[in-house]
C-alpha cells in the first residue's frame, strides 16, 4: 500500500504526571527546562513514538461472520473508525486545556504525506523549529498572564503557560495556602535573563492580607517560549510563583513559635546574645496576667534547610520582663569563665548584689549547656569554712582563740592540710586565713553538736530553704552527719554537702551585708526568708577574717590590686585522684561573686582569677 503507514504502537505518556502541584519535577518526569530530554519536546510534551511501518498490514477489521477479513482500502469504513477515535482523543485533550493535542492527534489519524502530493506531514510540521516569541509578543503574553493571575483566574493564567495543568495546580495551591486578600502583579520590563532564544520579562508582586497593614512585595521573572500551536506562552517552572521556590520547596502560612517572654537586663538591654543565657531566657515566664501574641508568617520550607520567613503577617510578641542581670557584668562573667575553662574544664560563676539579693550575672562552661551555676551540686571545699566559722563563733570561739593547726588529725579518719607542718599557735583567724583543715575539724568536733552546721547554714544563710529565683534552681543540701568522720568532712566543705555557685555567692553576700536576702532574677519572684539572722558581731568577725584572707592569706594573689571593702575565701576540693576542684567566693563593696572550676586546682588559681576579674569589672560596687 504505497504511501500508507499503520500506527503500530503509541506509548501513552502524560507529561503532567511528572510534576506535583507546585510544578516541581518528580522522578520519572521531565526535568524542568531540559530541552531535548529523551521523549520530550522541551516543554514537557511527549514525542517518543514508534516508527509507523510502511507495510500492507492496515487496521484489522472483522467480517459479518466474525472472521478476520482483508485490510480495508483507504477512504473506507476503517478511515471513519480512525477519525472517530481521533475525535475522542481530541475532545479529551481539550478538556484538559488542549495541551499536546496536535501531536497526539496527528499520530492517531495517520496523517502521512498525501498520495502523490509529496507534502510534509502535520506531525513533522509541528516538530519543526519555531521562531522564538518577539519582545512585543512576550510583553503582550506577560500582560495577559499577570492580569489573569492578579484577578485570581488561575485557569486562564495556567492556559497561558506551556504546562497548563501543572501551572493551574501550582497557582491554585499558592492561592489556597497563602490566602492573600488581594494580589497585584505588574510588569517591570526586560529582565537580565532575557535572551533572543527565550525572551524574559520582570514583574513585581504585591500581596495584601487581612489584618496586616504592610504588604508582601517581591520581584520575579517570566521567560517565554512558543506553544505547539505557535502561541507565545510562559515557560512554567516553580520560580514563576516566587524566585526562591524550587522543585523541593513549598510556600505556606505557618504559625510562629510563641516566645514565652522578652527578657532584658535591669537597664532594658537585650540579653539574647550571651551564650550562658541561652538555656536560661526561655525559662523566664511572663508576668502574671500577661500573655504572648501568636505570630504568623509566609514561610518557605523544604529542601532540607531551615524554614525561612518570607513575610511576617503577625509578629509574635511577648511582654517584656526586666531581669536583675547586668549586661556589662554578664559580659565580664562570660569572658572570665571562658578563659578559665579553655582546657575543657566545666566551670560556673554567679555575681550577686548583697544589698538587694539581685543576681547580676550567671555564667557557665560549656556555654549554652547545662546551667551548673544554679542547678549543679558539688562540694564547696574550704569556702564552707565561712559557715563553720559562724557556727564556732556562736558557740563561744572568738577570732583570737588559739586553735592549733596540726599537721594531721583523726576523726578517726586521718586528715591533713595542703600546707604541711604543725602550727600550734594559730588562732581561729589564722586557721581561716591559711585554710587549715585540722584546726577546723578538731574545734568543730569539740564545740559543735551533730547537725549544728546544717542548722546555721539554713537559719542564717538560707541554704536548704526552697528558693524561687525566677528559673528552676537547686537548693543546698547539708545532711545531718551520721558519724564523726562525716561531721569532720562537712566542717571543711567535703563529704555529702552539695551546693553551687549561686548558693555560695549568696553566702559571701550574706557576710558582706550581714543579712540573708534570697537571690532573685526578677523583682516579682516570691522570696523565702531565713528563720534566723546572722548575729551582727558574728557578721563583723567574718568580714574581718575574709578581709585578712584577701589581703594576707590564700586569696591575696587574685585579689591583689582590689581596693575598698573586700573579702574572700578559697576552696580546694579533693576529687578522688583527679585534679582538685577550684572554688572561690569574694566580695567587693556591694558585689559578691562565687566561682568554681572543675579540675581547676587550688582555689586561688582558676576560680580565684575568674572571680577577681568580675570584681574588677564591677568597680567598687
Amino acid at each position: 500500500m504505497s504511501g500508507e503507514r499503520k500506527n503500530d504502537r503509541h506509548d501513552e505518556l502524560d507529561p503532567m504526571d511528572a510534576y506535583d502541584r507546585y510544578g516541581r519535577y518528580d522522578a520519572g518526569g521531565t526535568p524542568e527546562g531540559q530541552d531535548g530530554y529523551d521523549g520530550y519536546d522541551g516543554h514537557g510534551a511527549s514525542r517518543e513514538y514508534d516508527e509507523l511501518a510502511d507495510d500492507d498490514g492496515g487496521y484489522g477489521l472483522h467480517t459479518e461472520d466474525g472472521a478476520e477479513g482483508d485490510p480495508a482500502p483507504r477512504g473506507s469504513t476503517s478511515r471513519k473508525v480512525v477519525m472517530l477515535a481521533a475525535g475522542g482523543v481530541f475532545a479529551a485533550l481539550l478538556a484538559v486545556g488542549g495541551y499536546g493535542a496536535y501531536n497526539v492527534l496527528t499520530a492517531v489519524t495517520d496523517n502521512g504525506p498525501s498520495a502523490g502530493g509529496g507534502g510534509q506531514s502535520a506531525d513533522t510540521a509541528a516538530k519543526a523549529p519555531q521562531e522564538p516569541p518577539t519582545a512585543e509578543q512576550a510583553e503582550s503574553a506577560a500582560k495577559e498572564f499577570l492580569a489573569a493571575w492578579s484577578r485570581g483566574d488561575v485557569t486562564a493564567a495556567a492556559g497561558l503557560t506551556d504546562h497548563p495543568e501543572t501551572a493551574r495546580a501550582a497557582l491554585s495551591t499558592f492561592h489556597e495556602q497563602v490566602g492573600a486578600r488581594s494580589l497585584a502583579l505588574t510588569g517591570t520590563g526586560r529582565a537580565p535573563a532575557d535572551a533572543p532564544s527565550e525572551p524574559a520579562l520582570g514583574f513585581h508582586v504585591k500581596a495584601e492580607f487581612e489584618g496586616t497593614p504592610d504588604a508582601w512585595e517581591y520581584d520575579g521573572v517570566l521567560s517565554f517560549v512558543r506553544s505547539q500551536d505557535g502561541r507565545p506562552v510562559v515557560r512554567w517552572k516553580p520560580s514563576v510563583i516566587h524566585p526562591r521556590l524550587t522543585q523541593v520547596t513549598s510556600i505556606t502560612v505557618k504559625t510562629l513559635p510563641d516566645p514565652v517572654s522578652k527578657p532584658t537586663d535591669r537597664k532594658g538591654r537585650p540579653l539574647d546574645t550571651f551564650p550562658s543565657l541561652r538555656a536560661v531566657l526561655p525559662q523566664i515566664a511572663p508576668p502574671d496576667g500577661a500573655t504572648a501574641v501568636t505570630g504568623r508568617a509566609v514561610v518557605l520550607s523544604g529542601g532540607g534547610g531551615e524554614p525561612e520567613q518570607l513575610f511576617v503577617l503577625t509578629p509574635p510578641s511577648a511582654p517584656q520582663v526586666r531581669l536583675t542581670l547586668d549586661a556589662d557584668l554578664q559580659q565580664a562573667a562570660e569572658e572570665a569563665v571562658k578563659q578559665q575553662s579553655a582546657n575543657g574544664n566545666p566551670a560556673s560563676l554567679v555575681a550577686i548584689q548583697p544589698s538587694t539579693g539581685h543576681i547580676l550575672a550567671i555564667a557557665n562552661a560549656p556555654q549554652g549547656g547545662f546551667n551548673r551555676a544554679v542547678a549543679g551540686g558539688q562540694a564547696p571545699g574550704s569556702t564552707m569554712k565561712v559557715i563553720t566559722s559562724a557556727a564556732l563563733l556562736e558557740a563561744g570561739v572568738s577570732p583570737d582563740t588559739v586553735v592549733p593547726c596540726k599537721d594531721t588529725t583523726n576523726s578517726p579518719r586521718a586528715w591533713h592540710n595542703d600546707e604541711r607542718g604543725d602550727f600550734p599557735s594559730y588562732t581561729l583567724t589564722d586557721d581561716f586565713t591559711h585554710s587549715c583543715n585540722t584546726g577546723f575539724i578538731d574545734k568543730g568536733l569539740e564545740k559543735l553538736q551533730p547537725g549544728t552546721l546544717g542548722k546555721v547554714a539554713r537559719d542564717q544563710f538560707g541554704l536548704g530553704l526552697e528558693w524561687h529565683i525566677g528559673i528552676p534552681s537547686r537548693d543546698g543540701t547539708i545532711p545531718a552527719p551520721g558519724n564523726k568522720d562525716e561531721a569532720a568532712a562537712q566542717y571543711i566543705g567535703q563529704g555529702q554537702i552539695q551546693v553551687n555557685s549561686l548558693l555560695m555567692a549568696s553566702v559571701a553576700a550574706t557576710v558582706q551585708n550581714g543579712t540573708f536576702r534570697q537571690p532573685v532574677l526578677r523583682e516579682d519572684a516570691k522570696r523565702v526568708s531565713a528563720p534566723g539572722k546572722l548575729p551582727a558581731d558574728v557578721a563583723r568577725d567574718l568580714r574581718a577574717m575574709m578581709n585578712k584572707t584577701a589581703t594576707q592569706g590564700t586569696a591575696r594573689t587574685p585579689m591583689a590590686g582590689l581596693s575598698g571593702q573586700i573579702g574572700a575565701k578559697t576552696g580546694t576540693v579533693e576529687a578522688g585522684g583527679q585534679a582538685n576542684n577550684s572554688w572561690f567566693i569574694a566580695y567587693r563593696g556591694d558585689l559578691a561573686v562565687a566561682a568554681e572550676v572543675e579540675g581547676g586546682g587550688h582555689g586561688f588559681s582558676a576560680a580565684g582569677v575568674a572571680a577577681a576579674q568580675v570584681l574588677k569589672a564591677g568597680g567598687k560596687g
